[in-house]
């Protein structure tokens, strides 16, 4: 399934979800209501959701003179990977981590972490940067954002429904009984988030997959990326992070995994599995295997890319 199709889905699901909560607070007239919020939310995710990212994490652009190694790095990868030149962001935060963002390749972002640039090796931020482009070119950004936009519209509805318990409900003019179920009310205020999550799961998991691979090939290193993973997942536990649950996913690893409560829904699959993908080996921890050349590298890049095609 290709991923404009996904994302048309992913809006469809989306948009019917939201008009049946509006249903269940408002009768027929908060479904309309809801219709019409569903219809803005749609258009505003598809032209400015990643601004909206962008803003949440105070992520600045940067030029070649202000950062011009990091400028330098994402435009050679890009060339590998024949893409457009994305624009470069650095966010203020101590954590490494990553994300890319934009509704296509001519209007893409990548941005990095102070942490990541502080705590990892010119090989391993290459890595990530490659991961990043990956999801560039892979056209999986646009969905990814659009999901971390919409979670966020089911989280406020989730709220909504709280405290419309609380209160008593909100009441329809209708006499369906939709707005004054208060069972339908609390069962929509506990399932909301829990939906909210499967959507970032659900987006999330393979593409992280599939953009390791990518990188792999871009930069015929996977050593690069493995070992990055391997730092990632090490200082996400003991480094926190201000982060958003509604965009977690949208990262090249979990910046929520060191709190309990987060990791009971993960929107990546484990460092390890990716890490052995990369290696091609199965996990055995402690006993990593790095490989002897960059001959070797370049060929289990081709493989694994060969292997998720």
């Amino acid at each position: 399934m290709t991923n404009q199709i996904k994302t048309t889905l992913l809006l469809t699901l989306m948009t019917v979800f939201i008009m049946m909560v509006g249903r269940v607070l408002g009768g027929s007239q908060g479904m309309v209501l809801a219709l019409i919020i569903a219809g803005g939310m749609n258009f505003f995710s598809y032209w400015y959701s990643d601004k909206l990212v962008l803003k949440m994490y105070r992520a600045r652009e940067v030029n070649p003179s202000e950062a011009p190694e990091l400028y330098r790095m994402v435009e050679d990868l890009a060339g590998r990977a024949g893409l457009p030149m994305p624009k470069v962001y650095i966010i203020p935060q101590d954590q490494p981590n990553a994300f890319a963002t934009g509704r296509n390749p001519e209007h893409a972002v990548v941005a990095v972490t102070e942490g990541l640039l502080r705590l990892m090796n010119t090989d391993e931020i290459k890595g990530v940067l490659a991961h990043e482009l990956g999801h560039i070119k892979n056209r999986d950004i646009l969905i990814g954002t659009i999901a971390a936009t919409m979670a966020g519209a089911v989280m406020m509805l989730a709220n909504m429904a709280k405290w419309s318990a609380v209160f008593g409900g909100f009441r329809g003019n209708d006499d369906e009984g939709g707005g004054g179920n208060m069972i339908a009310v609390i069962v929509t205020a506990v399932i909301a988030p829990i939906a909210a999550m499967v959507i970032q799961m659900a987006v999330s998991r393979s593409r992280e997959y599939l953009a390791d691979a990518t990188a792999a090939r871009i930069t015929g290193n996977p050593e690069g990326l493995a070992g990055a993973l391997e730092k990632l997942g090490a200082y996400s536990g003991r480094i926190p992070m201000q982060a958003e649950a509604a965009t977690a996913h949208m990262f090249i690893t979990n910046p929520l995994s060191g709190r309990s409560l987060a990791g009971l829904f993960s929107t990546h699959p484990p460092i390890e599995e990716r890490v052995a993908r990369l290696r091609n080996t199965r996990p055995r921890p402690g006993s990593p295997d790095r490989g002897s050349s960059s001959d070797t590298m370049t060929r289990q890049a081709k493989n694994m890319w060969d292997s998720l095609r």
